[in-house]
């Protein structure tokens, strides 16, 4: 599952907020975005409306895994197959596949889902569509063929991001109080551009595509990250990627106040900070195909 920071790809793949760090510090954002939400994960697997554990299961959209290893644990019977448009980050699953010693358990799929082919899948009893679909030129295509793959009485569960991750205070920093808020107005903007389907209510179209919505559910994310060094390096991630996307938008004293806090070595980095918290919110709709 990738309850991760919305990526700029048209397909299913890693997390990417714009130009600027390369593809190992995305990762590394997802992984460590796994490791922080690890049981909200958890919480949201163990709450789907399966009528049995399913022995195959398909990771849509997985990125470097956060999905495909939550998945494992819940279901240590089940083969999981991971489909993401980036080798390198299909790449470093296999590599923590083999370290936990799952990797007779993993099967990966290099796709890109608005292709002309859709890949064969196999007939799995669940598919984990987390952060995948909005990135999708024509997701009403992708849900039919989903669909048309699962098993009768099989499940599709979409998880849909609200927005990127907070983590500073309302008031911080002291000399720009209020800049995260003003940096995410500015992402959301450019990705509403590039990805209209971003934040979609998705209970009209999974109905549209055959499914019976069975769950829909908001899941409230708020972390205390105080004095916690893995949530400061996935907050500095996050807001470096950010800074990225969005340098060209912001007023120059934002930008700068911007700079402090992604400079890993200076003063006011985010890293040195000990108010953080992790906020965020996510969706969830489990669908299901109808039969048995």
């Amino acid at each position: 599952m990738n309850l991760s920071p919305p990526h700029t790809h048209a397909h299913p793949s890693s997390h990417d907020h714009g130009p600027g760090p390369t593809d190992a510090d995305q990762a590394e954002i997802l992984d460590l975005d796994a490791e922080v939400l690890a049981e909200h994960i958890a919480s949201i697997t163990a709450s789907l409306p399966l009528w049995s554990d399913p022995q195959h299961v398909v990771d849509l959209g997985s990125g470097t895994g956060t999905g495909t290893f939550a998945l494992l644990d819940r279901f240590p019977t089940a083969q999981v197959t991971a489909v993401d448009v980036s080798g390198d980050h299909l790449e470093r699953l296999r590599a923590t596949a083999l370290a936990r010693g799952v990797q007779d358990r993993v099967r990966t799929v290099q796709a890109d889902l608005d292709g002309d082919r859709w890949p064969e899948l196999g007939s799995p009893e669940l598919v984990w569509a987390s952060a995948s679909m909005h990135h999708l030129t024509d997701p009403a295509r992708a849900l039919r063929a989903v669909h048309d793959a699962l098993a009768p009485g099989a499940l599709l569960a979409v998880v849909e991001l609200a927005g990127h991750p907070r983590f500073l205070p309302e008031n911080a920093p002291a000399d720009r109080p209020g800049l995260e808020e003003r940096v995410h107005r500015a992402a959301d903007r450019l990705q509403q551009e590039l990805m209209p389907h971003r934040g979609a209510d998705w209970g009209p179209s999974l109905t549209a595509a055959g499914f019976t919505v069975e769950v829909e559910r908001t899941l409230d994310v708020d972390i205390d990250g105080s004095g916690d060094e893995v949530i400061g390096r996935y907050a500095h991630g996050v807001l470096q990627r950010l800074r990225g996307a969005v340098a060209d938008h912001l007023p120059v004293e934002d930008l700068a106040a911007l700079d402090d806090l992604v400079d890993a070595d200076g003063p006011r980095s985010i890293l040195r900070r000990d108010d953080l918290r992790v906020r965020t919110e996510r969706t969830v709709w489990a669908a299901r195909r109808d039969g048995r």
